[in-house]
């Protein structure tokens, strides 16, 4: 008889965003008469840039003929493609070589696949609230999972506790949820803790593309972080590949456990376990590097922080506590009155048709917070925030 993964039933068998869905579509077969506003799940709305569209009609085009038909694509991605991002880096003070860079179909499925080549023993460090990828793709694998407390008191940031030993570390900088972002000596105290204890530190930099201030868009800005980091990065919110899939993960040449390289475990991973990502959508991606591209992508880019700027000064005009706002399409602040996360959720929803995320939904320091994303309408945005304001000030 076949046998399941037992640790699966480790995990919430309802998954964030489908709870959401499923209340949301309870309320609007309700009440067909009332107006939603979605600013819930973190993706985007914009088209994406003009130049993307361009590279990928043409890459299509290109495999309708002969002389330019590409089948299996490499492994790791192509070199132009990786070159462009290795190029990228540089700009932001990071030194990443094109053949440290692994083409991938988005961020969420790295964060989640790059266990594999982890030992089940090793003890998993994430800081809560969390991304729910992180704990439940360790959970399916069966590894213990400790948390790093991320509240008010620290600013939604948790650091580093010498008492507690971890072996890999999952750091998300800009946040997801809390729309916080580590600055440089912050960063550097979790490598210095990483290097001591000979742990990895798998870094999530989804949302970089965000950031405004002078902070770190990268963990291999950080001295020390090529021997002690893997960088996981997407397109999805820098330039709208939420439905296109496609990111890219850094495995440094020169990180090392236990005298195996981590470059080679991955590659062999890869080799086995993926295909890689399309010609057309490769060539978008590179359009996304392009001048043309860049320009194209920093337009919608501000779009969105315009609307986490709305979002943020109607915090600040409710004298309500709040995270993100800035560097960060997310604003994460503190349910009025005492509310629980999902009390206000259905406060929100039933009172003025608007959706968030309840802060519950990413652990239990996220009680009593809620998230609400960047990524809708200018219209909507501002439509939102003139029914919050009219609600929370009768």
């Amino acid at each position: 008889m076949a046998k399941i993964n037992p640790y699966f039933s480790d995990i919430k068998q309802n998954y964030l965003f489908a709870e959401i869905a499923k209340r949301v579509n309870t309320f609007a077969a309700e009440h067909p008469e009332k107006s939603i506003i979605k600013m819930g799940i973190g993706d985007v709305t914009l088209p994406l840039p003009a130049a993307t569209v361009e590279a990928l009609k043409k890459g299509a085009e290109d495999l309708s003929r002969k002389e330019t038909f590409k089948g299996y694509p490499d492994y790791e991605g192509y070199d132009f493609v990786r070159n462009a991002i290795s190029d990228y880096y540089k700009e932001f003070g990071a030194e990443v070589s094109a053949d440290e860079i692994f083409i991938s179909d988005g961020a969420k499925s790295d964060c989640g696949n790059i266990g594999d080549i982890f030992a089940q023993d090793n003890t998993v460090l994430v800081t809560d609230p969390v991304y729910p990828v992180y704990v439940d793709t360790n959970l399916m694998s069966g590894r213990k999972i400790i948390y790093a407390d991320s509240n008010e008191a620290n600013g939604f940031a948790a650091m580093p506790d010498d008492n507690i030993k971890a072996d890999i570390i999952y750091l998300c900088s800009p946040n997801n949820p809390t729309g916080s972002a580590y600055n440089k000596e912050q960063l550097k105290a979790w490598v210095d803790y990483a290097t001591e204890n000979d742990a990895v530190i798998i870094y999530d930099s989804a949302y970089e593309a965000f950031i405004t201030e002078d902070l770190p868009r990268s963990i291999y800005c950080i001295e020390g972080a090529k021997k002690c980091a893997i960088e996981i990065c997407s397109l999805s919110k820098t330039a709208g590949f939420t439905g296109t899939r496609c990111g890219y993960t850094v495995v440094p040449k020169e990180l090392e456990r236990e005298g195996v390289s981590l470059y080679k475990l991955w590659y062999r991973r890869q080799a086995t376990k993926f295909n890689g990502v399309s010609w057309p959508v490769q060539c978008a991606a590179a359009a996304v590097f392009t001048k043309e591209g860049r320009r194209q992508v920093e337009e919608n880019l501000n779009y969105y922080r315009e609307n986490a700027k709305i979002i943020a000064d109607t915090m600040d005009e409710l004298g309500i506590f709040y995270t993100g706002g800035k560097n960060s399409p997310y604003v994460w602040f503190k349910c009025p009155n005492k509310m629980s996360s999902w009390e206000f959720f259905d406060y929100m929803l039933e009172n003025i048709g608007v959706v968030g995320t309840p802060g519950e939904g990413f652990g239990k320091n996220g009680e009593g917070f809620f998230r609400l994303t960047a990524f809708s309408s200018r219209e909507n945005t501002v439509e939102a925030m003139r029914r919050l304001k009219e609600l929370l000030k009768k």
